[in-house]
């Protein structure tokens, strides 16, 4: 294992405040505990539990709580999105992150660089309804658009049945297919982000 430090951020977009359980975040810490096996520290919060206001800019004032998340994100490497589905979309929290991240277009590092780039994400999705597939695209094309690459088979996910009622955090053991996949992506997102803090996007 290359003993390169990184960092990760997971922010949980579920709807459901702390303390109560959550599916996506414990998909999201099933992810986080695969990146800290490559030497990730990470770091993990629930978006509901902070106030953070509509808008497009990075501190929206008084009472906004993302400039302090926004600070935890530029520390770090890796960021971890992790989103139920409703009604087949991304949850409004996730969507809300996207919005807050908009703000990053017009933000630069010290080389005149976009804020995002040589920044991996990789997105985590639940739900007991279809649409895995269709959260991931939409997430990945905001994720990109701002500056993130994503790893190569950078999402985990797991859905059940349709229109029944059992969540992810509800079963008695994380089935073998997400628990391998959750694996691929952490392991593809920590190689990409040596391999880019090694060798940065180019300023021009």
């Amino acid at each position: 294992m290359d003993a390169t430090p990184l960092k990760a951020l997971a922010l949980v977009c579920t709807l459901t405040p702390s303390p109560k359980p959550s599916s996506s975040e414990l998909l999201a810490r099933q992810v986080v505990q695969q990146l800290s096996t490559h030497g990730v520290e990470c770091d993990l919060l629930r978006v509901v539990d902070h106030d953070v206001k509509p808008g497009v800019q990075t501190d929206m004032g008084e009472g906004d709580e993302w400039p302090g998340i926004r600070a935890r994100l530029l520390a770090a490497d890796i960021l971890v999105l992790s989103t139920p589905i409703w009604l087949g979309h991304p949850a409004s929290l996730a969507q809300r992150v996207l919005e807050r991240l908009d703000a990053e277009l017009s933000e630069t590092d010290g080389k005149g660089r976009p804020s995002m780039f040589d920044k991996v994400a990789l997105v985590a999705v639940v739900g007991n309804e279809d649409g895995a597939h269709h959260v991931t695209a939409e997430l990945y094309q905001g994720l990109g658009d701002v500056g993130f690459t994503i790893p190569a088979q950078g999402v985990t996910y797991w859905v059940g049945e349709a229109m029944q009622g059992t969540d992810f955090q509800d079963l008695p053991e994380t089935p073998e297919a997400t628990a391998g996949t959750t694996a691929t992506a952490a392991r593809n997102a920590a190689h990409l982000a040596r391999a880019l803090k090694s060798m940065p996007y180019p300023a021009r």
